[in-house]
């Protein structure tokens, strides 16, 4: 179990600038000038005009869906020749690959310079292999930013007001079950109001969720990162800077992970043992974060008295002894599931292709910097 601290990578940090690009290659797979970018999975949804336009200034490859083996033969053989980018608009489509390693990574060609995927997780692709082969990835944290932070606010309300409880004795259609609940949850509550709310990963999602905190709970908000954002600090007033993780969980009546999963548990068992008691977790970022098993005994030692679980170690596997739990509410990894994210996700994904290829810079790039500079 590690104590390792968020990245700094989705803090709303200002990105560094980029270089413009060198001029960019053909297509080898037709017969036109026009550069060619490979788009990953579905058709496009909502973003007409802008895909319109994305086709005039490249030619565009599809690969549709297909699984790992396929695509590798794929990018052997060449089939979408020098493409100078990658286009990938959704989140639950054009990912059969699986996970982006060395293995596929060193597949591309070196004409491939940018990959604009779907989500504000990166958890699933190496970007700093993507950095080591020239490749900025870019991906869409801002577009899903209303959605997942009011989903936190929704798993907050569960954890201090025992929302799972409730709805699984009423859903149970058992009256004794609805008398318990009914009688009994008044007593173990409580309104959220001027208590401490502890962010870890103060980026676009953890800002936004503290100011909806701020304004509709009257919140105290404390925040750890890898480094301090003063900026941040004061666009929201009053807001405590904790500089290492353990300041954080001691102060904190309700903890928030909005911090990027980099290969490392973030809340173990010694993490859990610093937790003010009786405090709340709630989880938006990345399942692998927590160890589970930790969250199970500190639940049932009551260090911390409830949980918001919205993503899990085990993806599509949902730990049963968390599901069953009634002071645990879990969902389905839909924090960031809008129609309002997904069409900010098209719509990002082409604009970062076109202003990065088109000599500008990366709009939301998460790995410039590994990328290596070039003479």
């Amino acid at each position: 179990m590690s104590s390792a601290t968020p990245t700094p990578r989705d803090a709303g940090l200002p990105a560094p600038a980029t270089a413009t690009p060198s001029p960019l290659p053909s297509s080898s797979s037709t017969s036109t000038t026009k550069p060619a970018i490979l788009h990953l999975g579905d058709d496009i949804r909502w973003n007409h005009a802008l895909y319109q336009e994305l086709g005039v200034k490249f030619h565009i490859e599809r690969s549709y869906s297909m699984g790992r083996e396929e695509f590798k033969a794929a990018l052997k053989e060449r089939r979408w020749g020098d493409f100078v980018g990658m286009y990938r608009p959704f989140w639950n489509t054009g990912g059969e690959m699986g996970n982006w390693d060395e293995e596929l990574i060193s597949l591309l060609p070196a004409s491939c310079k940018i990959y604009a995927s779907a989500g504000a997780g990166f958890d699933w692709v190496d970007t700093r292999t993507l950095a080591a082969h020239g490749i900025i990835y870019c991906n869409a944290a801002s577009a899903c930013t209303e959605s997942v932070a009011d989903t936190a606010i929704f798993l907050l309300l569960a954890t201090y007001r025992a929302f799972p409880w409730s709805f699984l004795a009423a859903r149970s259609c058992d009256p004794d079950a609805f008398h318990a609940a009914n009688q009994n949850i008044a007593a173990v509550t409580h309104n959220p109001n001027g208590s401490v709310l502890g962010i870890i990963g103060l980026g676009k999602i953890g800002f936004r969720l503290a100011q909806k905190a701020m304004v509709a709970f009257e919140m105290k908000v404390a925040y750890h990162d890898v480094v301090r954002i003063e900026g941040r600090e004061r666009e929201l007033g009053d807001v405590r800077w904790c500089e290492t993780l353990e300041e954080l969980l001691g102060m904190s009546d309700c903890v928030v992970l909005a911090t990027p999963f980099e290969g490392r548990v973030l809340l173990g068992k010694k993490e859990f043992q610093q937790f003010k008691k009786g405090a709340r977790l709630v989880n938006i970022a990345r399942g692998k974060l927590v160890d589970e098993e930790a969250l199970v005994e500190a639940l049932d030692e009551g260090i911390v008295s409830a949980a918001g679980l919205d993503v899990h170690a085990d993806e599509p596997n949902v730990n049963p002894i968390l599901a069953k739990r009634d002071n645990v509410m879990v969902l389905s990894h839909t924090a960031g599931a809008s129609v309002e994210s997904h069409v900010g996700f098209e719509r990002l994904g082409m604009e970062n292709l076109i202003s990065y290829l088109g000599g500008g810079q990366a709009l939301t790039p998460v790995n410039l910097e590994w990328i290596k500079k070039k003479d």
